[in-house]
């Protein structure tokens, strides 16, 4: 009998993912991940890191006849995750932490976990595929294109696509919801959760302010050409992109199109600026282990869940790609996940820059 190692996190697909690989005869040992200790890290309980969400698995874990175990993340969580977010934030960029969640947490120190516990698979509840031919592995999309999360995984390796399952990418999420509620599932109605686990309501600037300590000096607004334009209230704000909240008066409507951290402007702009069409990417990962040999057309996802443009894609160097977009789009921020893709399989990603 083949051992998994379930990421239960207290939702509705961990839980269906752990109900499922049971009843497909497959020796399940439940686990959740603890990754917080106290209210400066993670405030709000309604996100994907809730104190409550381990008694939800708990019993999800108990109905199912499955061993159960909580493991305490915290340390890892707080350097890998939550440092990384705030040192590139403070930066300029505007990262997204469920990626290094996935890629240092769960597919890292969780995977390790696993094979220390001679299992053979960790499962989790994402809603992506794993394909193998000639023993090479590919990350696909899922069935349902409306949850695909492939973005999120780019930085799986061929050794970890071997040794995980998910069950979820063949299925619709309506199914998952009806097998929860069929199992009576606590959690069978429980909605997703949307936000960052430790930055309530999308607030940077007061997570960063309680986490870090520290109050972000004011500075210059200015504009494309380099002219003051008035005074931003601290880099930490503002985000690529936003239009409210800025205070400034124009003819026309102002975004924020671009940070300087070391000189503590935030550029304004039309939206006209706020569009581009060329970009660079870097800290690539490679599904396949395949470098582009040539320029390639590729689709490229550039947020979660945004849709994906057909690109030009270029690798420049071993670790890095100079993207040309068919079509210019809105707000390319740096610190963002660029994510391309073959059709339905996932090339490569990295950080854009």
């Amino acid at each position: 009998m083949k051992r998994v190692l379930v990421a239960m996190s207290g939702g509705v697909d961990s839980s269906v993912t752990a109900y499922i690989l049971a009843q497909q005869g497959y020796e399940c040992i439940g686990v959740t991940m603890k990754l917080y200790d106290n209210e400066v890290v993670c405030s709000n309980r309604h996100t994907c890191c809730s104190l409550d969400d381990i008694e939800d698995a708990r019993s999800v874990a108990q109905r199912i006849g499955v061993e159960y175990h909580v493991f305490n993340f915290t340390a890892d969580f707080e350097r890998q995750v939550i440092r990384r977010f705030a040192e590139s934030y403070e930066a300029g960029a505007t990262p997204n932490p469920c990626i290094d969640c996935n890629r240092y947490l769960k597919f890292d120190r969780l995977y390790t976990r696993a094979m220390q516990l001679d299992c053979d698979y960790i499962a989790t509840g994402h809603y992506a595929r794993i394909s193998c031919e000639n023993g090479i592995y590919t990350l696909k999309t899922a069935l349902d294109a409306g949850k695909d999360q492939s973005y999120v995984l780019y930085s799986l390796t061929q050794n970890q696509l071997a040794h995980t399952l998910f069950p979820l990418g063949e299925m619709q999420k309506s199914q998952v919801r009806e097998i929860a509620e069929q199992q009576s599932f606590l959690n069978a109605r429980k909605h997703d959760s949307q936000d960052i686990c430790f930055v309530p309501n999308g607030n940077y600037a007061a997570f960063l302010e309680r986490y870090r300590g520290s109050k972000y000096p004011r500075g210059a607004f200015i504009n494309t050409a380099g002219e003051a334009l008035g005074e931003h209230r601290g880099i930490a704000a503002y985000t690529i992109g936003q239009r409210k909240g800025l205070g400034i008066s124009a003819k026309e409507p102002l975004y924020v199109v671009a940070k300087n951290a070391a000189a503590n402007t935030v550029t304004l702009g039309t939206q006209a600026e706020l569009f581009s069409s060329e970009f660079d990417v870097a800290d690539l990962n490679f599904i396949c282990g395949n470098a582009l040999k040539t320029p390639i057309t590729l689709d490229a996802m550039l947020r979660y869940h945004a849709n994906k443009i057909p690109a030009i894609v270029t690798q420049t160097s071993e670790n890095a790609l100079h993207v040309q977009l068919t079509t210019p789009q809105k707000a390319i921020t740096k610190g963002q996940a660029a994510v391309f893709y073959d059709g339905e399989n996932v090339v490569c990603g990295g950080t854009i820059m």
